[in-house]
């Protein structure tokens, strides 16, 4: 059973992964997750229609039809006017008026319809702390400023992270998941830093798992080092075999390996990760003297001989601002794979975002949330950031070949400048790239036939939209949350004109605010709105 079911609440599993194993026995009662109605039934559609029937179970088809089809694969194409056939979970055509016999019809006229967005990068645990770092940088820099305190390394990984039990890592991972999902992001690979011991794992996997969303369980440290209870890395054995012996399920797991926690632990997670066949993730970023460590590894130096330790086309590395010269050449040499937070990057001090280093290098990034506490995970803001933030740079450079006066004041750029990036670019960084960049591109990041249909339909009728003259450009420069209209997992109907399917939101919100105040509470720090 669930934590629900164990409470004496009955829950409907029919979306879980998991069905109804044992989960969280010995969870307190009264915790964070009481009376937590996950699924709700669901209403009956006023004049919207209802989504199709059974939607993603196998043999079922529907057909997306009469929309603006933008497939993000090169041999599929796009289209002003298309459909999409689905059955079951997979797509089986994309084109214009494809027969569909008396498969269920949704009418995509005046919409856009394209891959779901992924995020390699997402510490989910921390929904219940969102806002709460709006002002502050990674570390303490003795400034006295609002930045400088509080700090994400002192606050949020030192003092509140410590206090989470396994419902408090439950409910934010999943009302962060759903919130994500309503937002069109159907894969996300989730960094939960917060693997105090084996329930709190299970805690997150659970989570995952019910959201209903695809997912990555970035298996990374926890903060209880002196707990009995603390299990990591070595817990990642029984965890692959409990939760991800199938490869045919929505959720999968990647090793976490920091290497600024010591060559000792560092190096056991990478061995125990490539025995277990898994990708190995790690923050690679300008401070906690990561920059030599990674000049070591790419300098082969990482580990002892028959360690098995060194950078390889399994290393996802997220940040990568400030690293040497070196250190890149050994990230590009190896086929490793780079995910960039533009936002977080840029207003916690992390350093540049490398997109300009990963252009010199013919390398591409994948685009991640990283944290609400100070930053939205809004996948349109990631795009627009991402681009706006290359473009002011390379801007820049152009415009200082010049004079600043006539008739020299808008040179042409010299051919050492890097190329301005376009929508395409990024939406491109924030779909296929994704899915490149968790193994996954055989099953998503496009509208490929033989791929599982995760899917969107955005609005483009809307008011911040209308009238539609460019797809690519409407997606990233126009459209918001509100856009989404429909979302798709695996041929699942997720979200349906605007509304997420089978979620009571109003009973998790309760529960996620209750969850806060105990976490609060018990990292003795004062709630302030207005601090």
């Amino acid at each position: 059973m669930c934590i629900l079911c164990d409470q004496g609440k009955p829950q409907d599993h029919t979306r879980s992964q998991l069905g109804r194993r044992d989960f969280l026995k010995t969870a307190a009662a009264g915790g964070a997750a009481a009376g937590l109605g996950l699924f709700a039934a669901r209403p009956a559609a006023a004049d919207v229609g209802d989504p199709p029937a059974d939607s993603g179970r196998p043999g079922r088809r529907y057909v997306i039809r009469g929309g603006s089809v933008m497939s993000m694969d090169p041999k599929v194409g796009d289209f002003a006017k298309a459909d999409v056939l689905v059955e079951g979970k997979k797509i089986l055509k994309v084109g214009p008026n494809l027969p569909a016999g008396n498969a269920d019809v949704i009418d995509a006229s005046g919409r856009i319809v394209m891959p779901g967005f992924i995020d390699t990068h997402h510490h989910q645990f921390e929904t219940a702390l969102r806002s709460f770092l709006a002002n502050g940088i990674l570390i303490n820099d003795g400034s006295g400023s609002p930045s400088a305190n509080p700090t994400y390394f002192e606050y949020i990984l030192q003092k509140f992270a410590p206090v989470y039990r396994p419902e408090d890592v439950y409910i934010s991972e999943l009302f962060g998941g759903l919130a994500q999902l309503d937002d069109g992001v159907t894969t996300v690979h989730d960094v939960s830093q917060i693997h105090h011991s084996p329930k709190h794992s299970d805690a997150a996997i659970h989570a995952l798992f019910d959201t209903g969303r695809r997912a990555a369980l970035g298996y990374f440290e926890g903060a209880f080092t002196t707990n009995p209870d603390y299990a990591y890395p070595q817990d990642a054995v029984r965890i692959k075999k409990q939760f991800f012996s199938s490869s045919d399920q929505l959720v999968h797991m990647i090793m976490g390996g920091e290497v600024y926690l010591g060559p000792d632990i560092y190096r056991e997670s990478w061995r125990i990760g490539r025995q277990l066949e898994l990708q190995i993730a790690a923050h690679i970023l300008s401070p906690f003297g990561i920059r030599p460590i990674l000049d070591a590894l790419a300098a082969g130096h990482g580990g002892n001989p028959g360690d098995n330790i060194g950078l390889k086309d399994d290393n996802l590395f997220i940040h990568m601002t400030g690293m040497s010269d070196d250190g890149w050449k050994g990230v590009h040499d190896a086929g490793a794979q780079v995910s960039i937070a533009f936002p977080i990057e840029m207003n916690m001090r992390h350093g540049i975002p490398p997109i300009l280093k990963m252009q010199s290098l013919g390398m591409e990034p994948s685009l991640s949330t990283d944290v609400e506490v100070t930053m939205t995970a809004d996948f349109f803001t990631q795009m627009r950031v991402c681009m706006n933030m290359q473009r002011m740079v390379v801007n820049q450079m152009i415009l200082e070949q010049g004079t600043f006066e006539f008739p020299g004041q808008w040179p042409t750029p010299t051919a050492d400048k890097p190329q301005l990036l376009n929508v395409r670019d990024v939406l491109r960084f924030a779909t296929i790239n994704g899915a490149k960049h968790l193994r996954l591109d055989t099953k998503t990041g496009s509208l490929t036939p033989g791929k599982e249909a995760d899917i969107l339909i955005l609005d483009a009728t809307s008011i911040n939209v209308a009238p539609l003259n460019n797809v690519p450009g409407a997606v990233v420069s126009l459209m918001d949350r509100s856009n989404v209209e429909t979302v798709i997992v695996a041929g699942k109907v997720r979200k349906w004109k605007g509304k997420l399917l089978d979620v009571d939101l109003n009973n998790l919100r309760r529960q996620l605010e209750n969850s806060r105040d105990d976490i609060f509470a018990a990292a003795g720090i004062p709630q302030n709105l207005y601090r």
